[in-house]
């Protein structure tokens, strides 16, 4: 079975990991030979009624106010690989595990004329294995890019939102902690404004964009060239206007980017930094969504062809991109995403993108050309409707100044083993979703990374991986 293949070997966990991954195995034991339960005799419909199968508090759309809650851990590990070397920033090569969490308490207030609040307190733990570093697709999505942050609770999203009708006619909708009517107008234009991600709006895919239940990985579940304007939680401070038909939708934002990269703190002159984001959403036929991203950062951003001849005249010791850093650097980027569902219970999606290779990797991740594919399939079949699995394949890459900078021996804000013979990351990622009870969710899988950050001479590596999702 599915589980057992992605069992982890005992001996190469502590007693506390040992103990976890025990539970998330006998869950998903029971859960998937168990005869299923009554809430899953039928696929659950999308309706407020069924809501309390997939969540442990119900959640009624007659109301005007949103409360709801979620917790997700995932743990982590992988065994030791080969690495004749590495740098401050190298993905480790001795064996290790890592445990993360995320607690998001959500809230909002549906107003009149179409004014929505939305309001959002998180708090993040535990760690990522070797704390985030050596890899431009990294493992797991829920890890914050430093850990001195610590746990405390902090805002994620305080956003002010308001739909104009564009249209007589409205449509059903499921209400989400991010959209909170139960019904909307079929042609409407929506702007929002405040604390925001740039993601819950733009590079959406319904297959792979949720760490909570699909996939892990940070170039699988976005595009791993979008260099988005956040902070290093994820988050910024813009604004975002959305016009959406029943067969179209065209949306842009405008959003602080960090002062510096991979910094916790916003730069507020936007006449210097920003991020503009343009996205068109296309919906040829029923079962086909396409989307294409254009999107331009200004910031204090440096150039890795300018860190690499200071290095070689002797200015500085190694690379250092920092020390090239110039404000109003511009870095451009565009990226491709669709979503194919074959049947109802199967579907198929990719990603692809490329940056401005020469300016440097200053909020997401460092990746300058990406191409994703792979698909999910729900659990009907085997009379689990609420279960989920799904398998994709990553190629990331880096731009000519970019591995040249690495190869020097110069650090980004995730890469950097000293060294550096060249090849694509590629990484392959499966995983399997049961649905437990009521919002206990439990799913065990693997990833699969060929040359860990572009680099031949280390790897490849084996993760196993299990999580723990509660909706409340």
């Amino acid at each position: 079975m599915f589980f057992v293949t992605f069992m982890p070997p005992w001996r190469s966990f502590s007693k506390v990991a040992t103990i976890f991954w025990a539970v998330i195995s006998l869950g998903l034991l029971m859960a998937i030979t168990a005869v299923p339960a009554s809430a899953q005799d039928q696929p659950s419909s999308p309706s407020a009624d069924s809501a309390p199968d997939l969540t442990f508090l119900p959640h009624s759309d007659s109301t005007w106010w949103w409360l709801s809650g979620q917790a997700n851990f995932i743990g982590q590990a992988h065994g030791g690989f080969t690495s004749p070397y590495s740098g401050p920033h190298s993905f480790r090569a001795e064996p290790e595990n890592a445990l993360s969490r995320v607690l998001t308490l959500y809230t909002g207030a549906r107003l009149p004329q179409g004014w929505q609040v939305i309001l959002d307190v998180e708090s993040t733990g535990g760690q990522g294995l070797s704390d985030a570093f050596g890899l431009a697709g990294f493992t797991n999505l829920d890890v914050v890019r430093n850990p001195t942050l610590g746990s405390a609770p902090y805002l994620a999203r305080l956003m002010v939102g308001k739909v104009i009708a564009m249209s007589t006619e409205y449509v059903d909708v499921t209400p989400t902690p991010f959209e909170l009517a139960p019904q909307l107008p079929a042609r409407r234009l929506e702007i929002w404004a405040g604390k925001m991600s740039i993601v819950d709006f733009f590079d959406v895919n319904q297959a792979a964009s949720d760490s909570h239940l699909q996939f892990t990985n940070w170039t699988v579940d976005n595009t791993g060239a979008y260099d988005y304007a956040a902070d290093t939680r994820g988050y910024t401070y813009g604004v975002v206007v959305e016009y959406v038909s029943p067969t179209w939708a065209l949306r842009g934002a405008v959003a602080l980017m960090p002062q510096t990269a991979n910094g916790i703190s916003l730069e507020w002159n936007v006449a210097s930094a920003r991020g503009q984001n343009i996205e068109l959403e296309l919906h040829p036929t029923s079962n086909l969504i396409v989307r294409t991203l254009v999107y331009v950062n200004r910031a204090n951003m440096g150039l890795y062809t300018e860190a690499i001849d200071a290095f070689l005249a002797g200015v500085t010791t190694t690379p250092d991109i920092s020390a090239a850093q110039r404000p109003g650097r511009i870095k451009p980027g565009v990226g491709g995403n669709v979503e194919y569902d074959i049947t109802p219970n199967v579907r198929l999606f990719g990603r692809t993108g490329w940056n401005g290779g020469n300016t440097e990797s200053f909020a997401y991740t460092e990746v300058n050309n990406t191409v994703v594919g792979g698909g999910d399939v729900k659990g009907t079949r085997w009379q689990r409707p609420n279960d989920r699995g799904g398998l994709a394949f990553v190629s990331n890459g880096l731009s000519e100044p970019h591995r040249e900078y690495l190869r020097l021996g110069g650090l980004g804000f995730l890469l950097g083993d000293g060294n550096l013979r060249y090849g694509r990351e590629q990484i392959v990622e499966t995983y399997y979703t049961a649905h437990i009870w009521r919002g206990l969710f439990a799913s065990v899988g693997a990833q699969f990374v060929n040359n860990p950050g572009y680099n031949r001479d280390r790897g490849p590596v084996f993760v196993r991986a299990a999580r723990v999702h509660l909706d409340f």
